[in-house]
């Protein structure tokens, strides 16, 4: 694994951990630049953590995304947030400890 998927994972996991939340995400944009997100659960607006991290990017000014990792104890995450922004960008789906297991 490169050493910038690594940083993913780390983020995404520090994201949820600090957060409390039941996933956390994290996206690197095309430019390099990457963004963290947890789980938004409110009474008028639930997002997975993969789709905040996208929305944050795309409010940010990414046109495209070159990775994605989110962490989880559920299953395969929907990824179509990513996808509206990359057919082919890797999204690691990984477990609390940060093992992947899935690249989708």
């Amino acid at each position: 694994m490169n050493p910038e998927d690594e940083k993913l994972i780390k983020l995404a996991r520090a994201t949820r951990a600090r957060n409390g939340a039941e996933e956390g995400a994290a996206v690197r944009d095309e430019t390099g630049r990457t963004y963290t997100a947890s789980t938004v659960a409110l009474p008028s607006l639930a997002l997975t953590a993969l789709q905040t991290a996208v929305a944050m990017a795309v409010a940010s000014g990414a046109e495209s995304l070159e990775a994605a990792v989110v962490v989880t104890p559920a299953g395969s995450p929907d990824i179509a947030a990513v996808r509206d922004l990359a057919q082919d960008a890797p999204v690691l789906v990984c477990a609390l400890d940060g093992s992947v297991r899935e690249t989708l």
